[in-house]
């Protein structure tokens, strides 16, 4: 398929797609969310149906003919809930949530240009959609009541707006004819306030041209609501501009439910449950790298680049004046004042570049919560999800490579930490279990919380499975104070599943999402109450693509340490360093902080001493460190300052070594390394116990 299109057009296809199927995805939830009883919210379900017939125009549009024909399934069953043909029971609501996530895995081979393997699923899926659901009991014979509306109204009416009627007049509620003029410049926006307004009361069934004279200048437009709530209730949201008037009812024949018409020629019943073939492994990561930017934000970077031309235009003039032998106090101040106009400009060109690269971590709660459904229900658990802190916004690519991450915990918690229902009710807790995801900006970091209340890490288990797993001795462990122990489960091949099922229990997952994380310069630990719950605790930086540094020098050797890990530079004195514990701490007012050298740390011999340097200098600085809650102190010779940098990813050969992130180009061609801090932290304070036992292996 690719290689009949542009990559262009693929990539405009493969954004547009991705988001109409979040769209659908989030519409859905919702829709299950305020289901109440036999009918769904009708603006809801109309939503879902845009949704999927603007998913079949796309789909079409771009030749991908599989993902067209699933889409016109799906139209045809929401137009039969719509009109109420069809019942949206559970068993619906099921077959509705498989299509999303079908279209994901679609376009994930479009974007591939693998093969199809999704035709048969896709297939099958159509089918069940298409022989779906319950209908609805048929109407009793006798009289139903109706809306006396006038022949011209009704004659403008399409068959589903009539269907809303009928069903709202069935339901006692008040009809009422909402009649607004609007300027023609903006008649547009007043009818969506207007709709906005009235629909908090009821269900604007349809939106069309009044009859009669208008202002000059003006176009009118009469609004038919149904509601329960009083004349006095609807005039006072219309506003004062508006004319409201009831339309009375009245009863009639009532018409028998006509029966339900197969789908089309040869439409296949109700298929059962067949086994399907082994699915891919899941996530939810977008295969879209497209992020929608607001036009003010361009505007404001085209601003900066204009601005930028200009003062090139400046550079240029002086170079020109330094060529023609010009010399003087004044031309160096001209010079020194476009380099500092440059670089503001360079500055507020950097922020807004990064600026249109964040998304809101709401696009993966969305995702997570579809996935929570499905899980539970599959485990034949009854969870449920809380999530707080969407309008956080991360870097594109942190948001992507979360995402996975985020969903192995989740899963982990519904298999592991969540009891089931008959046994929650035994210790005193509600059948239904709590998972929450919840997340917080604290300045250049954001922190986001998985927690659960279910059973907690059983850490005794944790300890025997470690030491089976040969990571220490049993005297080790069982000298690891609880944190530390805790903390084993992100080790390789540690789990506290007592059996093996299709979500859990292999020894893998925590370890890879702990490499994940890390890999994000980021930093996760683990709290765990028997009995109460766990809560993972996961810190990242807002982005990676341009960070500030903080230039050091180490036994003759430069790193940049970025700033967003930080937290300040103290002068060390002989008498501040002391060993507790074989570890080298450093007395820092009053708190004890571990020591890093980082020659010691990346394994070098006797670097300090390698150098043609006096060793130990005579004096000696700290750079304190910190992420979470958690701070080390890094031993430094010299402090240099402070600098923007683009961090490169090392070669194959060094892109795993543990403490590095990458390496920068200061100029001049100077490249040092870039410290990776989250790293760090997590081997000095948590990771050495299992460090120095696998040393022993």
């Amino acid at each position: 398929m690719a290689d009949r299109r542009s990559q262009k057009a693929l990539a405009e296809f493969l954004a547009e797609a991705q988001e109409t199927i979040d769209a659908l995805a989030a519409q859905l939830m919702r829709l299950e969310g305020a289901r109440a009883g036999a009918e769904p919210d009708p603006h809801l379900l109309n939503a879902v149906f845009r949704g999927a017939h603007s998913l079949k125009g796309i789909s079409g549009m771009f030749g991908v003919e599989r993902m067209a024909r699933l889409a016109h399934a799906l139209e045809d069953l929401l137009e039969d809930l719509r009109m109420g043909r069809r019942r949206l029971d559970g068993a619906t609501l099921d077959l509705l949530h498989e299509a999303p996530e079908l279209f994901g895995r679609m376009i994930a081979e479009e974007a591939k240009g693998g093969p199809e393997g999704t035709s048969d699923a896709a297939e099958r899926l159509a089918g069940q959609l298409r022989g779906s659901g319950e209908a609805p009991p048929a109407a009793a014979a006798g009289s139903e009541a109706r809306y006396a509306l006038p022949e011209e109204v009704k004659r403008v009416l399409t068959e589903y707006e009539e269907h809303r009627l009928r069903t709202n007049a069935a339901r006692g509620l008040a009809l009422y004819r909402v009649r607004a003029s609007f300027d023609l410049a903006r008649f547009d926006q007043g009818i969506a306030e207007l709709g906005g307004n009235l629909r908090s009361l009821g269900e604007v069934v349809s939106t069309l041209p009044a009859s009669g004279p208008a202002a000059e200048g003006a176009i009118a437009f009469e609004l038919l609501l149904a509601s329960g709530s009083p004349a006095a209730r609807v005039r006072q949201a219309a506003g004062p501009r508006a004319e409201v008037a009831e339309v009375p009812r009245v009863l009639g024949e009532a018409t028998q439910a006509p029966a339900t018409p197969p789908a089309g020629p040869g439409a296949p019943p109700a298929p059962a449950a067949a086994s399907a073939p082994p699915e891919p492994e899941a996530t939810i990561r977008s295969v879209s790298q497209a992020v929608r930017v607001d036009i003010r934000k361009l505007d404001r970077l085209m601003n900066a680049v204009g601005e930028l031309v200009l003062l090139k235009t400046g550079l240029l003039q002086l170079a020109e004046r330094l060529r023609a032998g010009e010399r003087g106090v004044e031309l160096g101040l001209e010079l020194q004042r476009a380099g500092r106009s440059l670089d503001r400009k360079l500055d507020e060109l950097q922020a807004g570049i990064l600026e249109v690269r964040m998304v809101p971590l709401g696009q993966v709660f969305e995702k997570l919560a579809r996935m929570v459904r499905k899980v539970a229900r599959e485990v034949g658990k009854e969870v449920e999800f809380q999530v707080s802190g969407g309008e956080v916004e991360l870097d594109k690519l942190i948001v992507e490579e979360l995402s996975d991450p985020l969903m192995h915990l989740i899963r982990n918690a519904i298999d592991h930490a969540v009891e089931p229902p008959e046994a929650r009710e035994r210790s005193g807790k509600p059948r239904a279990g709590r998972i929450s995801v919840a997340a917080v900006q604290r300045g250049n970091h954001v922190s986001i919380s998985v927690e659960d209340d279910g059973a907690g890490v059983d850490e005794e288990r944790v300890r025997q499975v470690a030491v089976r797993r040969g990571l220490a001795t049993e005297a080790q462990v069982r000298e690891l104070p609880r944190r530390e122990a805790l903390n084993l489960v992100f080790a390789p091949g540690v789990s506290t599943s007592p059996k093996v099922t299709s979500l859990s229990g292999r020894g893998v997952g925590l370890d890879v999402v702990k490499n994940n994380i890390a890999a994000l310069s980021g930093i996760i630990d683990l709290h765990s109450e028997p009995g109460r719950g766990t809560r993972f605790e996961i810190t990242l930086p807002v982005t990676l693509a341009i960070v500030r540094a903080l230039l050091v020098t180490v036994a003759g050797r430069s790193y940049a340490i970025p700033l967003n890990g930080v937290v300040e530079i103290v002068a060390l004195e002989p008498s501040q360093l002391r060993t507790v514990e074989l570890r080298e701490v450093a007395d820092l007012r009053g708190s004890t902080v571990p020591l890093v050298r980082l020659g010691r740390f990346f394994g070098l011999a006797d670097p300090e001493r390698s150098v043609a340097l006096a060793w130990p200098p005579a004096k000696q600085f700290a750079v304190v460190a910190g992420l979470a809650q958690d701070r080390v102190a890094i031993a430094v010779d010299e402090v240099g300052g402070q600098q923007d940098v683009v961090v490169k990813p090392l070669g194959r050969m060094l892109q795993a070594t543990r403490g590095i992130a990458g390496a920068t180009d200061l100029g001049s061609r100077r490249t040092v390394l870039v410290l990776d801090v989250a790293a760090v932290i997590e081997d000095v304070i948590r990771g050495e116990p299992r460090r120095e036992a696998a040393g022993r292996r």
